[in-house]
């Protein structure tokens, strides 16, 4: 007489490849609950909403056709731009290096690197409008101002630009040069730079890139340079100028911008 046959297995439950991450869909809930809260009590409507679009075409047709005519009164303000932006990326540069290389905790002691990252975060803690006010008042309207603003706001973004990059390289390098008996300037050198040399290239040529464009806000607050230009051009209601001034300042971010291209290819 034949065994009976076996019973077929039970088929393995179906899992789910994509599961519902409930914690994560009540965050974004949450989110978009407190986005409609904000909105209502900062009186965000789509009728103002509208009502803005019909002044803005008229403004836009206040601006058109550009009026180029002021050539040395905008070429002056975006001459004294450029060399706020490349005098301040300069030396902000060049005072975050050091500032840097002290705040990376792979390399130097908790007394020093704390102190170093708390100066980057107070550095960083002020946008570079904010700053150029604090300098304006205390030396005077001027590209002075205008460059003290950069050169804080410069050392907050490179030092920790520069910090990060350090603490993310190989200690390989670093361990052998220790063992051979050279300096820490030695070490520096020949095993910390040629690590991070092609990031902190990228990091210097976003900053003069970014300094290119920072220096126009913080000319409209007094710091010099054509966003005083723009400014004044702006009270005096000569729109068409205004146009030309923006035309201008575009074309200036394009020409840093393939600069910037330019130099990061040549340093690879």
């Amino acid at each position: 007489m034949s065994a009976p046959a076996a019973a077929p297995a039970p088929a393995p439950a179906r899992r789910d490849p994509f599961p519902p991450n409930w914690p994560a869909r009540a965050a974004w809930g949450g989110l978009a609950l407190y986005a409609l809260y904000a909105a209502s009590t900062l009186e965000v409507t789509w009728e103002r909403f509208v009502y803005g679009l019909g002044n803005g075409a008229r403004f836009i047709g206040r601006m058109l056709p550009p009026d180029f005519s002021k050539t040395e009164l905008l070429l002056r303000g975006l001459i004294e731009s450029l060399e706020i932006a490349v005098i301040a990326s300069a030396v902000g540069i060049l005072l975050a290096m050091p500032v840097g290389l002290m705040a990376a905790r792979n390399l130097m002691p908790r007394w020093l690197s704390w102190p170093a990252r708390g100066l980057i975060a107070l550095c960083r803690s002020f946008h570079a409008v904010i700053v150029a006010i604090l300098f304006v008042k205390a030396v005077g309207f001027g590209a002075l101002a205008g460059i003290l603003a950069l050169v804080v706001s410069s050392i907050g973004f490179i030092a920790k630009l520069i910090a990060e990059a350090i603490e993310e390289i190989s200690l390989k390098p670093i361990e052998a040069m220790r063992a051979a008996g050279a300096s820490f300037g030695g070490v520096v050198a020949m095993a910390v730079v040629p690590q991070v040399l092609d990031r902190f290239v990228g990091f210097a040529t976003y900053q003069l890139d970014s300094n290119l464009r920072n220096s126009t806000m913080v000319g409209i607050v007094g710091g010099g340079g054509i966003g005083a230009t723009l400014f004044t051009a702006f009270q005096k209601f000569d729109y068409d100028f205004v146009l030309a001034i923006l035309i201008a300042i575009i074309g200036v971010i394009f020409a840093g911008e393939l600069l910037a291209g330019w130099i990061r290819d040549t340093f690879k």
